[in-house]
């Protein structure tokens, strides 16, 4: 049965007279969020790894220790772990602590991440950015086997039969976020890592090339079946208008920041309404956002949809209102239309 997650970065939001809160309270928040998403019997919260003023997560294996203590069920992971600029030892380290902590339900999501600050702040070069995440992959994946690893490399020194503690009880599931290349799709088939594709443009069906390579892959490297999952952007409230008006703004202000940086045009409401109609951004009444996700889960066959509800500074109360919409509306409504589609053999649904 397909799976449902949610994901932040922790973005830094607004309050009820329009000024910035705080790195703590959003952390705060962050966490309620958490526990609700919990409460509603979704399956995953991921939290997001950013070094940056917009974000206030920089350390997400801490701020999901303390979503542990309040949750019973949901399990608890990245969004993405930044593994280039930090130390698989390490990383394993934090989140078999987490696995003990939550019982069981830690599953992180391993990645490059969309921004570089972590490499100047920890001390790497960018002209090293695929050797260190090659490397440190090919480390951590050994780590995660749970046995004496040797290895060596040129990011690191070297170890000869070494044991990392804390064990887990049962091992951890990890993925691999992808943004779309074919040979990082191949690679995450190389190490039997479940593949998370982030689609934050374009359509959804444009991916099924990467779904479809990276199931025969997997059989080529002699691996079982391994999930796929799906990060999109979105924002849900009890009607198109609604989600519409509280979203753009919000989203205007997170893409024209980060298109001042990298040379995007600025944002404008037509790019927006594309991007809900055609594009990755999952905003709209929950039968809307419910087809969209449908038309997406049957497209590359999924077994797990993440929907990034956090987006710029859209207010706490207002992705409350849009996990518990999320939860008790849109995931029950996609499995009933994913059901009836299978059951006559359909294309996707058109919204």
């Amino acid at each position: 049965m397909i799976e449902f997650g949610l994901h932040t970065f922790g973005d830094v939001t607004v309050d009820s007279g329009g000024e910035l809160l705080s790195h703590a309270q959003t952390l705060r928040n962050v966490v309620d969020q958490a526990t609700l998403a919990d409460e509603l019997g979704i399956a995953f919260f991921g939290v997001g790894e950013h070094h940056r003023p917009e974000y206030a997560v920089s350390s997400p294996e801490i701020v999901l220790a303390a979503i542990a203590s309040r949750t019973k069920n949901i399990r608890l992971g990245t969004a993405v772990t930044v593994l280039s600029s930090d130390d698989p030892v390490r990383v394993f380290q934090r989140f078999a602590t987490l696995d003990a902590l939550s019982n069981g339900r830690s599953e992180p999501i391993l990645g490059r991440g969309s921004f570089t600050e972590s490499f100047p702040l920890f001390g790497y070069e960018l002209k090293d950015y695929d050797v260190l995440f090659e490397e440190k992959l090919d480390l951590l994946a050994a780590l995660l086997k749970e046995e004496p690893v040797t290895w060596q490399g040129t990011t690191r020194r070297p170890l000869q039969g070494t044991e990392v503690f804390p064990k887990t009880e049962n091992g951890m599931p990890a993925w691999i976020g992808v943004g779309g290349s074919p040979e990082s799709v191949v690679r995450t088939a190389r190490y039997g890592f479940g593949l998370m594709l982030a689609i934050i443009g374009g359509p959804s069906a444009r991916f099924a090339p990467y779904a479809d390579l990276f199931r025969r892959s997997l059989a080529q490297f002699g691996h079982d079946a391994r999930p796929i999952g799906v990060h999109s952007p979105g924002h849900i409230a009890d009607t198109d208008e609604q989600a519409w008006e509280e979203a753009y703004p919000a989203f205007d202000v997170m893409f024209t920041t980060i298109g001042r940086e990298r040379g995007w045009p600025p944002y404008n409401r037509l790019r927006f309404q594309q991007d809900v109609g055609e594009g990755a951004i999952y905003s709209g009444s929950p039968e809307r956002v419910a087809r969209k996700i449908a038309d997406t889960v049957l497209a590359l066959g999924l077994d797990r949809f993440d929907l990034k509800y956090s987006n710029g500074t859209l207010p706490h109360e207002k992705l409350m209102r849009s996990i518990e919409l999320f939860g008790t509306e849109v995931i029950p409504r996609v499995r009933e239309l994913v059901a009836e589609a299978r059951e006559r053999d359909e294309v996707p649904i058109a919204l």
